[in-house]
């Protein structure tokens, strides 16, 4: 049977749109090995996926943060032992930067990219031993199942399947409440703190509304939007897979473009994404959920237009905001 490593580092959106690619080669070879490097903070999300048999964590960010650091080197060195020591017969770097292409390198197989046309960082492909074309135009999902598709010899069919299990990860159903992932690491991605609290004013009066945040600037906006609302609370800080649990649970998400909205969309929820500063035909949101996109790149949408997007998905999955959470 074959060995397969998958090497997609990060970042969490990455991460997620991956994950269809892992399920496909797992349902083209049910009996196979299937290895995923991913960067540390991202690997509980990643072994959520049951098509990875392993999940081998590096620190790459840890690294480039503290290039001097003992303790960083140390640890990859650990990763990199860890790497070696097992033999791949397909190796295949989704990620194409020139530091995943040091990670192939370091591993024992054939390795798989993109060729120079295709790849992120034309440096990356030397590293390859297979290139292969894939047209950067195509949305982050559909090149990472085209790549391994090439490499592995099947052509992908059907639409992106993420292999989460929902119901599973929400678990008994709660008090129904809908979440709203206002946050993000680029400002130029930001919907208006206004529009946020206006949002949440009209909503909360049917349904109770989370405001969860990843890093000590997110807290503080998170608890300024909430301060003068009723029904919105900012919940404790969660690793990423009981992140994914509360998700799952929720009745709705409302997001700006973020890696939390595409892990919703992975899980199927009904959602509404906002985009501010991106392109969401190269990577916005896809999931089997009823999805809304509101705005684009340089387009702010505003307040009506989100809710009637909320409207329109929570009418689709036969859901009102008043609806049982995970249903």
């Amino acid at each position: 049977m074959p060995d397969i490593l998958f090497i997609k580092t990060s970042s969490l959106g990455d991460v997620i749109h991956h994950m269809p690619a892992v399920t496909e080669a797992r349902r083209h070879f049910p009996e196979a090995t299937i290895h995923w490097v991913v960067e540390e903070s991202f690997a509980p999300l990643a072994a959520l996926h049951p098509g990875a048999d392993a999940v081998i964590p590096v620190a790459l960010r840890r690294l480039a943060r503290n290039p001097l650091a003992w303790s960083a080197w140390h640890d990859f060195g650990a990763f990199a032992r860890r790497l070696r020591s097992r033999r791949y017969d397909t190796v295949i770097d989704t990620q194409g930067l020139f530091r995943t292409g040091i990670i192939a390198k370091l591993a024992h197989g054939e390795r798989h990219g993109y060729g120079p046309d295709s790849v992120r960082e034309r440096a990356a492909a030397l590293f390859y031993d297979v290139q292969h074309a894939v047209p950067r135009g195509d949305h982050a999902i559909a090149r990472n199942r085209a790549l391994a598709g090439l490499a592995l010899g099947y052509a992908p069919e059907g639409p992106p399947d993420y292999g989460l299990d929902r119901a599973a990860l929400a678990g008994v159903p709660r008090t129904p409440y809908g979440i709203l992932l206002h946050a993000t690491a680029q400002r130029a991605k930001e919907w208006p703190e206004a529009h946020w609290i206006a949002l949440a004013r009209a909503l909360e009066g049917r349904i109770n509304l989370l405001l969860p945040f990843g890093s000590a600037r997110e807290k503080e906006r998170a608890e300024r939007l909430a301060k003068d609302l009723e029904k919105t609370r900012v919940p404790i800080h969660r690793s990423l897979d009981n992140m994914a649990r509360m998700i799952a649970g929720a009745s709705f998400v409302v997001g700006v473009d973020t890696g939390l909205l595409h892990l919703a969309a992975a899980l199927g929820v009904s959602l509404v994404g906002i985009f501010c500063g991106s392109e969401p035909s190269l990577t916005g949101p896809m999931g089997q959920g009823p999805i809304e996109i509101v705005g684009g790149k340089g387009a702010v949408p505003s307040v009506e237009e989100v809710l009637a997007a909320v409207a329109r998905v929570t009418a689709v999955a036969s859901l009102s905001p008043m609806a049982g959470a995970g249903r």
